[in-house]
């Protein structure tokens, strides 16, 4: 490899949007279109995960393996299932720098460094500890989402409020009653003039979905069908404010990154550690909770990704 080039990269996971993006961004922000490697083992050989072996139909010499050759340089994994196909490539290829994200439960992973957020429990000294994980809001990829969307967006009154939509979870569920205290929260905030870009994901409960697009009826409000062009990037990038539904850590981490105000819905339900990942935010970023206690003013954007990309070229080619 030429002096200076970038690294090959492998994103090894089983495929999960909210596991594969993140790490995505990561490799962008360290120069590298990573590879993307997906594990899919069968479910006899995902009950033994993350101590099992791989599934022998991903052996490396085999088809279609997510472990062929020609390997990397650095390995960016997350998940369960991909820990012992992390364990595996470091067997057949030590000089790889394997990299794992989140507690992997097992100290046999593979990795030569962990990366996990506080409200995880691994500590140690190749372990490093983030408040929020890797994401893809690089400044050159939220001002082209900025530019393309401005025509639909600029028109919005200020403030301009993105309001991120999860749904139900295995910590969380959306009641009715959550529902209608979800919409009432929306709807002052349009009687007191903002403008709102609203975006749902596929576990937002249909009740909620409906009447949410019910809203992107008025003038005010922008709301994403899932038709066209994702404006998620667009939606964060033109924010005054941000509101964010605690069922999803990625989309709360993702907002944190902005500056801005962000504001979180608790839907019925909880877990421990999304209760820690809050409380450790709140002391970096401006955290009120929605509709009830609004925080206001800025901060300094949480995002881990450049130091994360830093960090971990600074670990596969020591100076």
């Amino acid at each position: 490899m030429a002096k200076g080039a970038p690294p090959v990269v492998w994103v090894l996971t089983d495929g999960k949007a909210g596991d594969e993006q993140p790490l995505i961004g990561l490799a962008e922000a360290m120069g590298s279109v990573p590879i993307l490697r997906r594990v899919a083992p069968r479910r006899a050989f995902t009950w033994l995960m993350p101590w099992g072996p791989i599934d022998p139909k991903d052996a490396p010499a085999k088809g279609g393996s997510p472990l062929a050759p020609p390997f990397p340089d650095i390995c960016l994994a997350t998940g369960r299932r991909a820990v012992p196909y992390l364990r595996r490539l470091k067997a057949l290829a030590p000089a790889t720098f394997c990299v794992l994200f989140k507690d992997p439960r097992t100290r046999r992973h593979g990795a030569n460094l962990l990366i996990v957020q506080q409200h995880d429990a691994p500590r140690g000294r190749n372990v490093l500890v983030v408040t929020t994980a890797p994401n893809r809001l690089s400044p050159e990829r939220l001002a082209d989402a900025h530019a393309a969307f401005a025509e639909a967006l600029a028109p919005l009154p200020r403030p301009r409020v993105a309001v991120l939509v999860g749904g139900d979870s295995r910590h969380h569920r959306f009641t009715d009653a959550d529902n209608d205290r979800f919409l009432h929260g929306l709807e002052a905030r349009l009687e007191d003039g903002c403008g709102l870009m609203i975006t749902t994901s596929r576990r937002t409960p249909a009740p909620l979905a409906n009447a949410l697009s019910g809203l992107g009826n008025r003038p005010q409000v922008r709301f994403w069908d899932g038709t066209g062009e994702n404006p998620l990037l667009a939606y964060l990038s033109w924010a005054d404010e941000i509101v964010v539904t605690a069922d999803s850590t990625n989309m709360t981490g993702e907002a944190a990154a902005l500056g801005v105000p962000v504001q979180i819905f608790h839907p019925s339900g909880g877990h421990a550690k999304i209760d820690r990942l809050i409380a450790a935010l709140s002391q970096e970023a401006v955290i009120g909770r929605f509709p009830e206690s609004p925080a206001h003013g800025h901060a300094s954007p949480v995002n881990s990704t450049p130091g994360l990309a830093k960090e971990i070229l600074k670990r596969w080619r020591p100076s």
